[in-house]
């Protein structure tokens, strides 16, 4: 039996990431980037270093795409959706699945819109992972979750079968009967990790040094936490437990990738984060006060950016 095609978009740090173990393993993985990307992997394959082993790997990649595979994963910065969707738009048939892998969950209503709800499956990356200036895909940790599942019962057969392909890239993909509940849970810590690392442009274990650093964070995370549930989705104890430790850890470097993003001078996923869970509290009429200073403050940010550049 034929294997699935894998169209990756991109290969940065996430799609680059398990794009290089599947492609590792044997499965057929092509990778859609922009030429420069291009001429760099033909040239020096695809670097990985990471804790489970360092890759470097000669793969597949293409500038456009050009007719269906068996499914797309997305892993693209939310600022760059729509030229994603128009990009990975030629790979999309009548049977292909739509993974994708950003943060939040408004991308789902465009992606449902350009491709319809039936292709599209829901999906959760947890890795700390980089490219450097070089190319090179750094793993930070030893965090390499992957999360997928079906978000209507017509989809769950074909969600399997893409389960059983990247189970041959080795990190253990977890195939979930609830995967909007795990969007949802991970929407609410991140937006908490983004907001007060950025807020204080400091990682968690500084945070913790300041008189009201854990009182911040925990009020961030309540309010986040409320609006997952009156969206439906309640975040469970045993998650809200391992966030609060680890968003509380005293010593921790941990920072989020939006402060290393604002560090480096570069565009964020703010509104897709951060404006996007306080404005769907607002409608269900949650309290935000902290999400909506947190959100005020990367908007200043990007403004500042504009007229700087302008």
């Amino acid at each position: 039996m034929f294997g699935m095609r894998i169209l990756i978009l991109g290969a940065g740090g996430i799609g680059g990431y398990f794009g290089a173990r599947l492609a590792a393993a044997g499965v057929d993985v092509t990778f859609l980037v922009r030429p420069a990307r291009a001429e760099r992997l033909a040239r020096d394959g695809l670097v990985v270093t990471s804790p489970y082993g360092d890759v470097t790997q000669s793969v597949v990649a293409v500038t456009a795409a050009a007719g269906p595979f068996d499914a797309v994963l997305l892993s693209c910065k939310a600022y760059d959706l729509d030229s994603a969707i128009e990009a990975i738009t030629p790979a999309v048939g009548p049977e292909t699945l739509v993974l994708p892998l950003l943060n939040g969950v408004r991308h789902l209503d465009a992606l449902d819109a350009a491709f319809g709800k039936d292709r599209v499956l829901g999906g959760v990356a947890l890795i700390g992972v980089t490219m450097t200036a070089d190319g090179v895909i750094k793993h930070l940790n030893k965090l390499q979750g992957f999360v997928l599942g079906a978000r209507s019962p017509g989809q769950q057969e074909r969600a399997a079968a893409l389960h059983a392909e990247l189970e041959k890239g080795g990190f253990a993909p977890e195939l979930s009967a609830d995967v909007m509940q795990q969007m949802w849970e991970k929407f609410t810590m991140l937006a908490t990790f983004a907001g007060v690392t950025c807020l204080m442009r400091a990682p968690i274990g500084a945070i913790m040094q300041a008189d009201d650093g854990e009182t911040l964070v925990r009020a961030l995370f309540d309010e986040c936490a409320k609006v997952s549930a009156a969206n439906g989705y309640d975040p469970r104890e045993a998650f809200r437990a391992q966030s609060l430790g680890m968003l509380t850890a005293p010593g921790s470097p941990a920072t989020a990738s939006m402060l290393r993003d604002v560090e480096s001078g570069g565009r964020t996923e703010h509104d897709h984060i951060l404006g996007d869970l306080r404005d769907r509290g607002r409608a269900a009429g949650v309290a935000v006060p902290t999400l909506a200073i947190a959100y005020a403050h990367m908007q200043a940010y990007a403004a500042r950016k504009a007229m700087e550049s302008a």
